[in-house]
C-alpha cells in the first residue's frame, strides 16, 4: 500500500515524464524506466481487459478501480498532464531562444539515461549487443528523417495519437518527434496552448486506444527476453542523440500556420565549424546544462531509490 509520501513521489515521477514527453527526441518512458514505475505502469495500462469491461458492466466500481490500479493511473496521470499544460509554453519560447542550453541539457540527460537503462541487463552475449546495435541503427534513420506535410483531419489525428503514445512509453523513442516526423507537433502542442478541447479529445482517444494495444507487445517482450529488449531500449536513446546534437546548421525552413519561419532540415556540426558558419557556441552555457542534466537524472534515481521504487 502506498502512503500519501508515496504519491507525492508519483506524481513528482509523473511531472518529470510529462515534461520529457513534450521534448522531440526525449521519452517519458525514459523517467518510468529509470524511476522504477516503468513495469508497473506497462501492467496497470494491460489491466484494461476483459475483466475489466465484465466490472465495468456490472458497475462494480471498487473493483474495478482495485483491478486497474485506479490510484497509481490516476496521480501519475496527473503529474503528466500538469507538467504538458504547464511546460508546453515555455518549450515553445526556449526552442525558439535557447535552443542549445535547452538541447545540451537534454544530450546530458539521455547519455546517462542510456547508461542507467542498459545498468538493467542482467548477462550480456551476442544477441543482447546486437539488439543494442540495432536499436541504435533503428533510431538514428527515424530521427534523420525530413518532418513530412500531413492532414489535420480528424482521423489523422486520431492516428498520430496511436503512433505518438506507442514511442512515448517507449525508453529513448520520444513520440513528441514521431509526431514532429509526421507534421503534427507544432498543431498537437498549439492545440495544448490554446486548449482546443475537440482537438485534444482526438488525440487522446487515439492515445489511447494505441497505449492499450501497444503496451501487452512491450510487456511480453520485457518478460519473454528481457535483455535483448532493455538492449534494444538503450540503443534507441544513443542513437536519438543524433536528433538533439545542440549545435545545427538550418539547410531548409517552412512557413508554420501562424506565419513563422521554423527549421525544416538541419545538419549536426561541431561547435568549431559551428562559429565558422552559424556564430557563437556558446561552449560554456553548453556545458553547463549537459552537467545539469546528468545530475538531474542521478538525482531523480537517487530519490527514487531512497523513498522506493
Amino acid at each position: 500500500m502506498r502512503n500519501t509520501k508515496d504519491y507525492v513521489l508519483l506524481y513528482l515521477k509523473g511531472v518529470s515524464m510529462g515534461g520529457a514527453d513534450v521534448i522531440p527526441g526525449v521519452s517519458g518512458g525514459t523517467i518510468a524506466f529509470i524511476t522504477g514505475i516503468y513495469q508497473e505502469l506497462l501492467e496497470s495500462i494491460k489491466s484494461f481487459d476483459k475483466t475489466a469491461l465484465s466490472l465495468l458492466f456490472r458497475f462494480d466500481l471498487k473493483d474495478l478501480w482495485r483491478h486497474v490500479n485506479g490510484s497509481f493511473l490516476l496521480v501519475l496521470f496527473a503529474g503528466i498532464g500538469t507538467s504538458i499544460i504547464s511546460l508546453a509554453k515555455l518549450i515553445h519560447y526556449l526552442i525558439n531562444n535557447e535552443p542549445i542550453p535547452l538541447w545540451s541539457f537534454f544530450f546530458g540527460l539521455i547519455v546517462i539515461s542510456a547508461l542507467q537503462v542498459a545498468r538493467e541487463i542482467k548477462k550480456w552475449n551476442f544477441a543482447v549487443v546486437f539488439a543494442g546495435i540495432a536499436g541504435i541503427v533503428v533510431a538514428y534513420f527515424v530521427t534523420s528523417a525530413t518532418p513530412a506535410t500531413t492532414p489535420d483531419g480528424y482521423f489523422f489525428i486520431f492516428f498520430s495519437g496511436m503512433i505518438a503514445i506507442c514511442a512515448m512509453i517507449l525508453p529513448g523513442i520520444s513520440g513528441s518527434f514521431i509526431l514532429l516526423i509526421m507534421g503534427k507537433y507544432e498543431y498537437i502542442i498549439g492545440a495544448v496552448k490554446d486548449l482546443n478541447v475537440v482537438v485534444l479529445l482526438v488525440f487522446g482517444a487515439g492515445c489511447v486506444t494505441g497505449l492499450l494495444g501497444f503496451s501487452h507487445i512491450v510487456s511480453w517482450f520485457l518478460r519473454k527476453y528481457h535483455d535483448i529488449t532493455v538492449a534494444v531500449l538503450a540503443g534507441f536513446m544513443v542513437g536519438s542523440l543524433n536528433k538533439i546534437w545542440p549545435w545545427k546548421e538550418v539547410l531548409e525552413t517552412r512557413l508554420t500556420s501562424k506565419g513563422e519561419v521554423v527549421p525544416l532540415v538541419e545538419r549536426n556540426l561541431l561547435p568549431n565549424d559551428y562559429i565558422q558558419k552559424v556564430g557563437d557556441p556558446h561552449m560554456l552555457q553548453a556545458l553547463l546544462f549537459f552537467g545539469i542534466g546528468i545530475l538531474l537524472i542521478i538525482l531523480i534515481e537517487k530519490i527514487a531509490n531512497d523513498y522506493g521504487k
